[in-house]
């Protein structure tokens, strides 16, 4: 079970508005997404993925199937733009880089905003097994411009200061 250290007395609604914003994709539902930390300052966000059928390659290889990571780095790049600029934005292009077979009980995506401008936001990706294993790397670019974005619930930046715990 993961927990979350709160170090402000906003981050924990904050932390949850996410996971709210996560829970309400049909997507991220199927593979249990949930965010383990954030923090608007760093601006980073770490999102685990638990090993499920959906999330499978197969019935009998317990690993982890490309497709599934790959949508955790676009997931995970995504949600650390909405942590920065405090709107949802959609994907541009990423690429990624697959450094070994994942075979894990979950998998933890932990996505560092490079650079959040008027227009583009960049962001690095990386994903590691249970055993802190760097399964995959990707760098993400993403539309940042509000006014051209349906609203996820607001366009203040959250104010997020949060770690985690296991």
């Amino acid at each position: 079970m993961v927990t979350t250290r709160v170090a402000d007395s906003h981050a924990d609604a904050d932390l949850a508005r996410l996971q709210m914003l996560v829970d309400s994709s049909p997507l991220h539902r199927i593979f249990e997404l949930s965010i383990t930390s954030a923090s608007r300052s760093e601006q980073r966000v770490s999102m685990r993925m638990p090993f499920t059928t959906a999330a499978s390659r197969d019935d009998s290889s317990k690993q982890f199937h490309g497709g599934a990571i790959a949508s955790l780095i676009d997931i995970a790049g995504d949600f650390a733009l909405i942590a920065v600029l405090g709107h949802g934005v959609p994907t541009i292009n990423f690429r990624v880089d697959f450094l070994r077979a994942a075979k894990s009980p979950w998998l933890t995506a932990t996505a560092q905003v490079q650079r959040a401008g008027k227009s583009v936001g960049f962001v690095d990706v990386s994903v590691a097994d249970a055993d802190d294993n760097v399964v995959a790397l990707a760098p993400a670019l993403y539309e940042a411009d509000a006014a051209t974005l349906p609203s996820t619930g607001g366009n203040t930046p959250l104010s997020l200061n949060t770690t985690s715990t296991q």
